[in-house]
């Protein structure tokens, strides 16, 4: 499979040109996104439905989650088992999850199977069965998880910063609730769900592998066709994360804290992402790119590693890091990458980082899309973001045209390193909290 798809990225490169993309509508007005490839008889599908998890219900938080975990249990003629079986005897791969803004689902089939396989997608869409005995299942799975994540630092320390950064907004929840939340939710809630939440207006498809723009229309259509054309969502208000520079501290009796750290940062659409996502990776880039790696892990040995990303949800943006370290160097940890946040706001980066930065985000690209489902995934990505159909053509022009006065006006801006908040789980030494929090609720 990845053969075929290296074949793929050779249409990326510089030399031969850009990785062609078309715009195909169906009959019923639905439009998809397809990457034609006929090297391997594989079929890739990506679809995404706007309004996740941040649209729970007050008090049945995880309803999105749970909801979509049980489309695949069972639908049409189908019960659980008949279901399984099916998928497995048409080596069909089908996933569906809850972001928080998106509920996204995946189908993955031999070119020979393809048929079926989309009427096994129209039959979870439009007539899942949420058997008793399945939500019941589904229903224990998610409590055990859900303990299980509390015993985790790390996914402690993650939920008290969301919790702490967003409040009442449903972005400081839980995609997956708690565990009283999820023994609320009965299956009419999830019978509500699939009929309010399931539907065209807003849906987007990315298609990759042994499929014609033709047959990708008939099976759209086929698929997605009888879903109601809108339903009428609830808008999520636009936020922000707060900006007070909170140190929060919850004790568990654990050899080594987990800490979350971060600030306001730029939604996908912020005229400087790109050059915001260039003074990211000089910062807190993975490997040991990032300068935090270099203070924290290569000079001191303080972590095993440090980083940071951009997470742009659709009502807010985050500049959010993760670090773990002994109790006795968290305090020199915060310490640090407080300093080496001021540094870069004060000074930005250096001539020579950037232009390794630049290197390293339009070199590694196209490695990252070694499968369809990835690919196909990146359709979707596309679409969500409003990027236009002709986005990998520009990619590399995009970061290539960011300036070195600019990064340094964007970090000067953005990086607010007063503003900088930090959660940790663990029992710190030498650390003076803000305050000290109860466990975050799971």
């Amino acid at each position: 499979m990845r053969s075929a798809f290296f074949a793929l990225l050779l249409l990326w490169s510089p030399d031969a040109g850009a990785m062609t993309i078309e715009r195909v509508t169906s009959p019923a007005a639905i439009d998809a996104w397809l990457v034609e490839d006929h090297a391997l008889p594989l079929v890739a599908l990506r679809f995404a439905f706007p309004g996740g998890a941040a649209l729970d219900p007050t008090g049945k938080s995880g309803l999105a989650a749970m909801a979509v975990s049980l489309l695949d249990e069972g639908a049409g003629p189908y019960d659980t088992a008949a279901f399984k079986t099916r998928l497995d005897d048409l080596v069909i791969g089908m996933r569906f999850e809850a972001g928080r803004d998106e509920i996204v689902g995946s189908l993955r089939t031999l070119k020979a199977n393809l048929g079926q396989a989309v009427e096994l997608l129209r039959l979870t869409l439009t007539a899942p069965r949420f058997e008793a005995s399945a939500i019941e299942r589904v229903r224990g799975e998610f409590v055990a998880s859900l303990s299980q994540e509390a015993q985790n630092p790390r996914a402690l320390s993650g939920r008290l910063w969301m919790r702490d950064a967003f409040e009442d907004h449903p972005y400081g929840g839980n995609v997956y609730g708690t565990a009283e939340s999820i023994a609320a939710i009965t299956r009419d809630d999830l019978s509500g769900f699939v009929a309010a939440r399931l539907h065209r207006a807003g849906l987007v498809i990315g298609a990759v592998g042994d499929v014609t723009r033709n047959e990708l229309t008939a099976l759209v259509d086929r698929a997605f066709g009888d879903l109601p054309a809108r339903a009428g969502d609830v808008e999520v208000a636009e936020t922000k994360p707060a900006e007070n520079g909170a140190l929060l501290v919850t004790r568990r009796p654990v050899p080594q804290s987990a800490v979350t750290f971060g600030q306001v940062g730029p939604k996908r659409d912020d005229r400087d992402w790109y050059a915001v996502r260039l003074v990211n990776d000089i910062l807190g880039g993975g490997g040991f790119r990032g300068r935090l790696m270099k203070e924290i892990r290569e000079k001191r040995g303080l972590a095993y590693g440090v980083s940071t990303e951009l997470v742009s949800f659709r009502h807010a943006g985050l500049i959010l890091g993760t670090v773990a370290t002994e109790n006795a160097r968290v305090a020199q940890s915060i310490a640090l990458i407080r300093a080496e946040w001021r540094r870069m706001h004060e000074e930005g980066p250096t001539a020579t980082e950037l232009d390794n930065a630049k290197t390293y985000l339009i070199g590694s690209f196209p490695l990252t899309l070694d499968t369809s489902e990835r690919i196909a995934s990146l359709l979707v990505e596309i679409q969500i973001e409003k990027l236009g159909i002709d986005y990998l053509d520009r990619r590399a022009a995009l970061f290539g045209a960011v300036t070195f006065d600019h990064t340094r006006r964007v970090a000067q801006r953005l990086l607010d390193p007063d503003g900088l908040s930090f959660a940790v789980v663990g029992d710190p030494v030498d650390l003076t909290p803000t305050r000290t929090t109860p466990d975050p609720r799971f």
